[in-house]
């Protein structure tokens, strides 16, 4: 009786030992290296097109931004000096126009749209002379024997003058003929064109100077 009771009792020490040694085994081994692929982030809402109610909606064209950059130089900036004989006596001088509207071209008779140009400045000079609008033509490299006759023979009604070396083109960056220049009552020139250019390119230069003023080609 003895013997079994002995025997019972060993293997129970025995089966302890073992459940002992398997937690142990247990409790030191690391756990697995599990990575948890991120989900992907939901795609941010689409902005709404519906107008907010507290701002309505405009059919008027958005004006372009008064930064917008120029191929001419020349524009946004003050005009440079200008002064030349003009043809008939007496001299052109930009500088004693400032508080006026001026409208400068580089032009000549050798030029055909630049002749062409002539009869339709000399009616926007017409028109527009109660609003204190100055227009000046500069003829580059021609004499006054060349360009007298040819501006007595359209009537011309405003100042003509005399580039004859090229110089004054050459300061204006006027390369080709004819250049037109829009320069405001401040002296600062806020449109420029190359012609030969029509009414309609014409209006909008002097529209750019004539605040207040509506202009039609």
């Amino acid at each position: 009786m003895r013997t079994f009771i002995a025997v019972v009792l060993g293997l129970a020490v025995g089966i302890g030992a073992a459940v002992g040694l398997g937690a142990a085994l247990v409790a030191l081994t690391p756990p697995p290296d599990v990575r948890v692929t991120p989900a992907a982030s939901a795609a941010p809402p689409s902005p709404s097109l519906a107008l907010s109610p507290t701002t309505p909606a405009s059919s008027t064209p958005t004006p372009a931004p008064s930064g917008s950059v120029s191929p001419f130089p020349l524009v946004g900036k003050p005009a440079p000096t200008l002064t030349a004989p003009q043809v008939g006596g007496g001299t052109i001088n930009l500088a004693t126009l400032l508080g006026k509207p001026v409208w400068v071209v580089f032009t000549a008779t050798y030029c055909p749209p630049c002749r062409d140009e002539y009869p339709v400045m000399n009616g926007f000079a017409a028109r527009y002379a109660d609003t204190g609008l100055v227009v000046i033509a500069i003829h580059v490299r021609e004499g006054q024997q060349t360009v007298a006759p040819f501006v007595s023979s359209l009537n011309v009604g405003f100042p003509v003058g005399l580039d004859e070396d090229g110089s004054r083109a050459r300061a204006w960056d006027a390369a080709v003929l004819p250049v037109h220049y829009f320069i405001d009552a401040q002296g600062v020139v806020r449109d420029a064109a190359l012609g030969g250019i029509g009414p309609d390119v014409m209006a909008r230069g002097l529209q750019a100077i004539l605040p207040g003023v509506t202009v039609t080609p």
